[in-house]
């Protein structure tokens, strides 16, 4: 209590000071205002005002031209509900145990970290929030004055300072579920006006779905005018910071759900109030160059209204007092995290550094197409796959439906769209190994809970997460080490796997037994102990499940039935899931079809998560 109590006198005399030192003319003095303008599932690159390939947002150009343009603004997450506990924390995912979409339990906030938005209630700030959340956190009370459709800046007392987040869902993904009927509605932009991106195949469903998503987008940019509108007529536009950005990339097929740019690289323009100019070492109308990520958004938000920025937030800020143009221009680096997206699992980290971008792939084995359900809603996706079933795409539209490298080097300014990997280029071999050491060092220092399968953290981490990963964060480093066997060739490689195979930690066992489903043939000669361990793991069934996926990949026997026993004698319904998971992999990616399951012998908690309903739905459907 005392510690709160200071920390609110402290608020006050910062914006007691700020009040006095940039005010100016007979105006009533008071702190700046802040606005946050959301818009749902935007990339930078549909927008012209980012790219050239894009369309015009004349609102969101009027802004740029009375703030600030950031070329380089990433989301950390490239899914809403990972993204937004990223903004309203400060903190990275994987290090609070907020990185999981859709959750299956939620996490409380780090010790001595609330939520930003209360720090500026206790600051005296009106705190409002229309409205969506989507937190993987559990939210404590004192967040928000009002979170609610109704909620408004207006409702606060006097002058008293504000702080408003507005959600605009025009854009959401769900927007592009639409028919083939539907494409003989027209496009307000014609279709033929955007290339398409190599990624994908150049079809008529392809470009038309790139121009309906483009005026969505001109819709959503028409909102913001109305917020705009709506700020300069209650007189607010002189002293209201306005920050525009999406809340992750792009739902064109490969963005959303993945930590290519397009899934990342949002745009952000931030309005700045004639009052607070004085606040911004910039000229007005210029654009940014530097790197910021969502984990700044929390410090520069408490920056900008004098609140002291808690020592356990992972971000800094980009805006405010002290905060130089000059260094912000020298920042160079943001990371990306990508784990379980509804009922699909990955484990992909991205670290990008200048114009480098490293993707690292822990499970390359699970291809990017894997079968997502709501991914394929969209008409899009589902040709997509249909045309690789076919055979008719070229190596790189077909690459999404393949196996993944461990690692992927791309020059994003060459190769926007990520389609030519650097990293078997010796040319390129210091600045792989750079980027390699990078990652791994964030990853060690977080550290990253996901070296644990969710199911574990679950039962065993989420009470508190960030405490759990400090007390094993010497085994976190072993699993690590164990994952980058993948790294090296096998025959350098195989004494580190046998190694780890017969460890008496699980958890190094199951990265042991994940890095030899990467080397699949190649790690032929410990067959025989993987078998073993199919057969007599008994401490964790999904390592039984592990070394199963292994021998199918290799087709040294078919994997189905231990998967089938394994998920019968779970009582946990994420390890199914996980299982689940697995199977579909060797399903739809290895041709092991034949897969009959009785849902009268899964345990009743396992039937009881919906996403293990997806999952099974899927795999008796087809």
């Amino acid at each position: 209590m005392k510690l709160r109590i200071l920390r609110t006198l402290y608020g006050l005399a910062f914006i007691l000071n700020m009040y006095i030192s940039y005010a100016s003319g007979k105006d009533e003095l008071r702190p700046p205002n802040i606005v946050w303008i959301t818009s749902e599932d935007n990339s930078k690159h549909y927008m012209k005002l980012f790219d050239k390939n894009g369309v015009e947002t004349p609102n969101i150009r009027s802004m740029a031209n009375h703030g600030l343009l950031f070329t380089k603004c990433f989301s950390n997450a490239p899914v809403c509900s990972v993204a937004r506990s990223t903004l309203i924390s400060g903190i990275y995912s994987p290090r609070a145990g907020s990185q999981y979409h859709r959750k299956l339990k939620k996490v409380p906030m780090p010790e001595n970290v609330q939520m930003f938005p209360a720090y500026l209630r206790e600051a005296g700030y009106y705190t409002t929030n229309n409205s969506k959340e989507d937190y993987n956190f559990f939210k404590p009370h004192g967040v928000w004055d009002e979170s609610s459709k109704n909620a408004s800046y207006r409702n606060r007392k006097g002058e008293q300072p504000f702080f408003h987040v507005i959600n605009i869902g025009t854009t959401h993904e769900s927007s592009l579920h639409f028919g083939k009927d539907e494409m003989a509605n027209p496009t307000k932009n014609d279709p033929a006006r955007f290339s398409v991106q190599p990624n994908h195949p150049d079809s008529n469903v392809f470009k038309y779905t790139n121009a309906r998503y483009r005026d969505n987008i001109v819709t959503m940019d028409g909102q913001v005018g109305e917020v705009m509108h709506q700020l300069k007529e209650d007189g607010l536009l002189a002293n209201t910071f306005i920050f525009y950005f999406g809340d992750h990339g792009g739902v064109l097929p490969g963005s959303k759900g993945y930590l290519y740019e397009t899934g990342l690289h949002v745009p952000l323009v931030v309005y700045i109030p004639e009052m607070y100019k004085r606040l911004v070492d910039a000229t007005m109308g210029s654009r940014v160059d530097g790197f910021v990520s969502f984990i700044d958004f929390a410090p520069t938000v408490l920056h900008l209204a004098g609140v002291p920025i808690p020592e356990s937030m992972d971000g800094k800020p980009f805006l405010g007092p002290k905060v130089k143009a000059e260094e912000l221009a020298q920042r160079d680096e943001t990371y990306g995290y990508a784990d379980r997206f509804d009922e699909k699992y990955d484990m992909v980290r991205s670290f990008r550094k200048g114009r480098f971008k490293y993707i690292r792939s822990y499970q390359p084995f699970n291809f990017d197409g894997l079968m997502n359900n709501y991914r394929y809603l969209q008409l899009a996706y589902r040709e997509w796959a249909d045309l690789y079933r076919a055979g008719k795409l070229n190596d790189v539209q077909a690459r999404f439906f393949q196996s993944r490298k461990p690692e992927l080097l791309y020059d994003i300014e060459s190769d926007p769209y990520e389609t030519q990997d650097l990293s078997q280029n010796p040319e390129y071999s210091d600045i792989l190994v750079e980027m390699r050491n990078g990652l791994r060092s964030w990853t060690a220092n977080m550290p990253d809970l996901s070296f644990f399968p969710e199911h574990y953290l679950i039962g065993h981490a989420f009470d508190n997460p960030v405490s759990f990963g400090q007390e094993n964060k010497d085994k976190i480093r072993k699993y690590i080490e164990t994952a980058d066997l993948e790294l090296l060739d096998f025959g350098t490689a195989e004494k580190g796997l046998i190694k780890s195979l017969r460890a008496t930690d699980p958890w190094e066992r199951y990265w042991g037994l994940i890095a030899c489903s990467t080397f699949g043939a190649r790690a032929r000669s410990v067959k025989s102990l993987v078998k073993t361990i199919s057969q007599n793991e008994s401490e964790k069934p999904i390592n039984r499940v592990r070394a199963a996926e292994f021998l199918g990949l290799i087709r040294a026997e078919n994997p189905i039935p231990l998967m089938t026993n394994a998920l019968y004698e779970t009582k946990d319904g994420a390890e199914a899931l996980l299982i689940l998971n697995t199977m579909v992999l060797m399903k739809d990616g290895h041709g092991y079809s034949n897969i009959s399951l009785s849902t009268n012998k899964l345990d009743e908690e396992v039937k009881e998560n919906d996403e293990v309903k997806r999952r099974l739905a899927y795999l008796v459907q087809n």
